[in-house]
């Protein structure tokens, strides 16, 4: 039951990540509106949800905003339930993420070619860099309370 509420979490925050992205290229310099596939995005017509509705550059700023907050909302509820399960649990759930995070990475590395593997390959150094900062950043503010008292 736990696994089933948290694995619909995750997939109920995926399509708040697709929103908050901004236009233009992706990270791979090609166009994210679609436009490589026919101007269809796998079941999505034009941009996204909001796409048919004219919205200014302001309002989709705003939008944005809004998303990337629910998105943050919904990662602190998440990480809320993960502290109430047992350390083995959480250690179990972390390991899953993590090894699915690492195959989709091999996949999409696998359809690269040559010259994009390894673009792709710096940019996931850069990603693990920051991931390691941001570790050894939350270690360093969890020991912080710890000090002042």
């Amino acid at each position: 039951m736990r696994k089933t509420l948290i694995a619909l979490m995750f997939a109920a925050a995926l399509p708040t990540v697709a929103m908050a992205m901004p236009e233009g290229t992706g990270p791979m310099d090609g166009p994210m509106d679609g436009s490589r596939h026919g101007g269809q995005m796998h079941g999505m017509h034009g941009k996204g949800p909001y796409s048919q509705l004219d919205l200014s550059r302001e309002q989709r700023e705003q939008i944005r905003k809004i998303m990337g907050e629910q998105m943050h909302e919904r990662k602190q509820l998440v990480e809320k339930y993960l502290e109430k399960l047992s350390p083995a649990d959480q250690k179990a759930m972390k390991d899953e993420m993590t090894a699915k995070r690492q195959k989709a990475e091999a996949d999409v590395r696998a359809v690269l070619k040559p010259d994009q593997q390894k673009k792709f390959d710096e940019i996931q150094k850069k990603q693990a860099e920051r991931r390691a900062e941001w570790a050894e950043f939350k270690a360093w503010k969890a020991q912080q309370p710890q000090k002042t008292q």
